[in-house]
């Protein structure tokens, strides 16, 4: 009987290839003016992103208010914000621009998401 050799080679480190969620300089001013310096002895809260079953297409992005991230959540940090996504959204979220839009009658962000496929007329829902 002869021995046989056995070969271990250890995986390649995985590199993601697209970030989970950019955000444009305009959608960072905005974050900064929300997360204001708080009083001290306040909880630091985050801005966490993540996605809700409604509309007419299916999908709308949800925003909130946290005071710390959950176990799963992906912290992104660009420049010096953090925003949480919500574990259950990474991969509908994925390689998606966060920006802000401040016009005469409405202001509020917007998501350009790659993943989407449809939307409804009005824009508040999406499907992936």
């Amino acid at each position: 009987m002869s021995a046989a050799r056995i070969g271990v080679r250890l995986a390649p480190r995985l590199k993601a290839s697209k970030s989970v969620l950019t955000i444009t300089p305009i959608a960072a001013n905005r974050i900064r003016e929300l997360t204001k310096k708080t009083p001290e002895g306040s909880i630091q809260k985050f801005l966490k992103i993540g996605i809700q079953g409604k509309g007419c297409s299916g999908s709308a992005y949800t925003m909130n208010w946290v005071d710390k991230p959950e176990k799963f959540d992906e912290v992104v940090k660009q420049d010096d914000i953090t925003v949480l996504v919500d574990s259950k959204a990474l991969l509908t979220l994925i390689g998606t621009e966060m920006d802000y839009f401040d016009g005469k009658l409405a202001s509020k962000f917007i998501f350009n998401n790659p993943n989407v496929k449809a939307a409804c007329g009005c824009g508040e829902s999406f499907m992936v």
